[in-house]
């Protein structure tokens, strides 16, 4: 009997529901640090020196993120587990690209 199969799929399915429950979080925390420096507040007060990321690029990385992690939830446990693996490597790979391009606007 293998034993190592489902601690791997157990240990993905933790990972991607880690990712999808701190996706909104991260975002929100970023962009209270983001806001909190002088430059956000500019932005946000008077529309000067505002992040040159356009909101679609910010938008994609997002649901990129979302659709990964819902992908690698769904993904049936028993088949193709490396492609769970990728699924998941994306998905938090775009949640943390997300938290840096809007950290980036500070």
């Amino acid at each position: 009997m293998n034993t190592a199969q489902p601690s791997a799929d157990r240990h993905l399915t933790g990972w991607s529901v880690a990712g999808l429950v701190l996706l909104l979080p991260t975002v929100v925390v970023a962009w209270l640090a983001v806001l909190s420096t002088e430059r956000g507040s500019r932005c946000l007060t008077y529309g000067e020196q505002c992040s040159t990321v356009p909101g679609t690029v910010l938008y994609g990385v997002f649901y990129a993120s979302l659709a990964a992690g819902v992908v690698a939830l769904a993904w049936p446990r028993t088949r193709w587990t490396p492609a769970r693996s990728g699924a998941v490597a994306l998905q938090w790979g775009a949640q943390l690209t997300l938290g840096a391009l809007i950290l980036s606007g500070a």
